[in-house]
């Protein structure tokens, strides 16, 4: 009897061993809201990029020409993405469309210029 408990108290130690393996972390987490790019985090990762401009903040407004927009069944309505749009310091949105690719686009001003903006599945907004 002392034998089959041992026998077992050991097997269901080695079935809980392969779970333990199999957590696997790729880059460090960002805390600070850095980019992905900038951190080395996970591609895979569903978050709205932070590569967009800040309406506080008039000098981050190059950076969203440089976010990638990604393809998808894009779930936001119009008013969500107007918002996201205007949240990230866009003026007069207008036009807003959502492709076939799942993008929404349109136009909008940007310190006193228009821009064809776009956002994607994910939330990143990005000056196409």
């Amino acid at each position: 009897m002392r034998k089959t408990l041992s026998t077992l108290a050991m097997l269901a130690t080695l079935a809980a061993c392969p779970a333990l393996a199999q957590t696997t972390v790729t880059g460090k987490p960002a805390p600070d809201a850095s980019t992905s790019e900038k951190s080395g985090g996970q591609q895979a990762v569903t978050r709205p990029n932070t590569d967009r401009p800040d309406a506080n903040n008039p000098a981050t407004t190059g950076t969203a020409s440089r976010a990638k927009l990604e393809e998808g069944s894009n779930s936001f309505t119009e008013a969500q993405t107007r918002k996201r749009l205007e949240d990230a310091g866009y003026k007069e949105v207008k036009d807003l469309k959502k492709n076939d690719k799942g993008i929404w686009q349109g136009t909008a001003m940007l310190d006193g210029k228009p821009v064809t903006v776009g956002v994607d599945f994910k939330g990143n907004v990005a000056v196409q």
